[in-house]
């Protein structure tokens, strides 16, 4: 495990930079989104936070929840998503993603009511709705969309676990 929590969270910032990117073209290339540009542009947002709750499982996963997870996860954003800048649009972003871990993370404690093996359906299903917006979201979409963030997870929690 990466000893300082800090330098954690800007490891796995890092592998977020790489991997995200990379994982939203594999959901366009399943062509499984809603087509044309408006509904790329939103269906990026979305996965954006989608893509940035893995990590953050993926983090506690690895450490825990307690203070240096914390900071770890303190560390992701702030390299991961950058400082609070004061324009419009950066607040809209970040009220966004709030609202999404916010939602996630009732999915998530909802799992443990209804069994956690539905965890990666109901997260999936939650995200391709907003991915989807007007549209209706395929069963594809929501399956693919929760396979992708469950695997960004659990390599998030061993790329915070096997480094040193």
């Amino acid at each position: 495990m990466i000893a300082d929590p800090a330098r954690r969270g800007r490891v796995l910032a890092e592998l977020y930079r790489t991997l995200a990117p990379r994982l939203f073209q594999d959901l366009e290339g399943a062509r499984v989104l809603p087509p044309g540009d408006e509904a790329r542009r939103r269906a990026a947002e979305e996965w954006e936070c989608f893509a940035l709750y893995a990590c953050v499982r993926g983090l506690i996963a690895a450490g825990g929840f307690n203070r240096e997870t914390g900071i770890a996860i303190d560390a992701f954003h702030s390299t991961a998503v950058g400082d609070a800048a004061a324009d419009e649009r950066e607040a809209e972003r970040r009220g966004r993603i709030s609202t999404r871990y916010a939602e996630y993370g009732g999915v998530g404690l909802e799992g443990g009511k209804s069994g956690a093996a539905s965890v990666t359906r109901r997260l999936g299903e939650a995200a391709a709705r907003h991915i989807a917006g007007d549209a209706p979201a395929s069963p594809e979409l929501a399956e693919l969309v929760g396979s992708l963030h469950e695997s960004l997870a659990e390599g998030a929690a061993e790329a915070v676990r096997g480094a040193s």
